[in-house]
């Protein structure tokens, strides 16, 4: 992967290619930012329109110095269930809101004490490690989306899913690796459009496997006005979400950690982690007070930045300027919710496994040697309990159906960082016993 970019976190692209690459931002992450609201049962229009504010929000507070896109986070879709089945949607984004004021609050924290407790906790081999875990932990989705309706395995494998997919990854290889000039920019953009028309022209030779359905399109109106939702506030539903946040700041730092890694940056050091995090945390609470569901840094975005080499702030806010357009435009909203899932696994294939092997490059890049036991057991821990399905689960006894449930990359990062602290550095292997000096280079591993 080049470290060169095309355009760096500060250019801003001629308009047109400007306009291409923030679309092509709106395609990665319009499917996974309204699913959210529809298995919710709040307004995909709303999400839209919170995920491009929140999106512009967190520009301002990181000075422009991070190219987040935020869209709906998905940890919090079944404490949102629980919550409005309980109490009402209202105080389900009451609770959102007090999670925003939550992350804010531990921001301050880490500006308070410094960021070098962070460099302690997150040395190179639990970072790279994490972003291993990140990439991966997806792949299942993107392959789930390429083979099954609805990306539920119970529905039984459909070929034509397959190769619909297979279509769109050929594609976005060749766009990545083979074309020049413009096409190697936008090659996710190409790669959806292509696999978009590839099934349009195979539905119409085989209407029976047809993906795409443009009732919808037709029957929607061209502008419409969303639903905006005022949120409420109960002690129950805020404790409920603020358990769940600790999952989700430990997110934060992950995706953050990719990002910089991806970009050629240290955005812990700058603008620093604690203003990304009250970046997050604003764009949280202001998504509740229009009615949207809680926003969180979008890794297909991040996949997108990879594979472009396009890095650049301008042009992540120009997809969150087009996200709240968008969100007024209902007949573009429900052309775009037309994508059949194969398209959009096909392209995540790829997109999933970039952020991956950036994991892989920050352990190769940091020096990290795997013959130290304390390296190879930190990544091997992390690895198979973020992979492999760990999962930490405690009912809570006072909200019926609503559970503190630690699982994925929140989980991985959290055992990492406590192995990290527990396992001490100047271990000596077993065969190494005549070398009782560790060099600094040993140490700092």
């Amino acid at each position: 992967m080049s470290h060169t970019p095309r355009y760096d976190v500060e250019d801003r692209p001629p308009i047109g290619i400007w306009v291409s690459l923030s679309f092509q931002h709106v395609f990665a992450m319009f499917g996974a930012t309204i699913l959210v609201p529809l298995l919710t049962g709040l307004d995909p229009a709303i999400a839209l329109f919170s995920s491009g504010i929140g999106t512009l929000l967190y520009i301002m507070v990181t000075q422009a110095k991070v190219p987040a896109y935020l869209g709906s986070s998905f940890a919090f879709i079944p404490s949102i269930i629980a919550v409005s089945a309980a109490f009402g949607i209202e105080y389900a984004l009451g609770a959102g809101f007090v999670v925003g004021l939550f992350y804010v609050a531990v921001a301050g924290i880490i500006r308070a004490f410094g960021r070098s407790w962070l460099d302690h906790i997150l040395p190179p081999v639990v970072i790279g490690a994490i972003i291993m875990v990140i990439g991966l932990n997806l792949a299942p989705v993107a392959m789930n989306m390429s083979m099954y309706p609805y990306a539920d395995p119970e529905l039984g494998y459909q070929w034509h899913f397959f190769l619909t997919a297979a279509v769109t990854l050929g594609i976005g290889i060749i766009c990545s690796i083979f074309l020049k000039g413009f096409f190697t920019v936008v090659p996710v953009l190409i790669a959806i459009i292509g696999g978009y028309l590839f099934a349009l022209v195979f539905g119409f030779a085989f209407p029976e496997l047809a993906l795409i359905d443009l009732s919808s399109v037709a029957e929607a109106s061209w502008f419409g006005l969303p639903e905006f939702t005022s949120p409420r506030f109960g002690l129950i539903p805020i404790i409920t979400f603020l358990l769940v946040s600790l999952a989700t700041i430990a997110e934060h730092l992950g995706d953050t950690l990719v990002m910089g890694t991806v970009a050629g940056r240290d955005f812990y050091k700058e603008p620093g982690v604690h203003r990304t995090l009250v970046g997050d945390g604003i764009a949280t609470s202001v998504a509740s007070l229009f009615g949207g569901p809680p926003n969180t840094t979008y890794g297909e975005n991040i996949g997108v930045m990879a594979i472009s080499r396009v890095y650049s702030v301008p042009v992540i806010g120009g997809a969150a300027v087009i996200a709240v357009v968008l969100s007024f435009f209902s007949k573009f909203g429900a052309l775009i919710q037309t994508i059949p899932g194969p398209v959009m696994g096909g392209i995540s294939t790829m997109l999933f496994g970039i952020i991956a092997s950036a994991g892989i490059r920050t352990v190769v890049e940091s020096g990290v040697d795997y013959a130290h036991k304390r390296n190879l057991v930190l990544t091997s821990i992390i690895l198979v309990i973020g992979i492999g399905g760990g999962r930490l689960f405690l009912p809570l006894p006072f909200l019926e159906g609503v559970d503190f449930d630690l699982s994925g990359v929140a989980l991985a990062t959290l055992v990492g960082i406590i192995a990290n602290l527990l396992i001490p550095h100047d271990v000596i292997d077993p065969e190494d016993e005549d070398e009782h000096i560790l060099t600094p280079e040993q140490r700092r591993l």
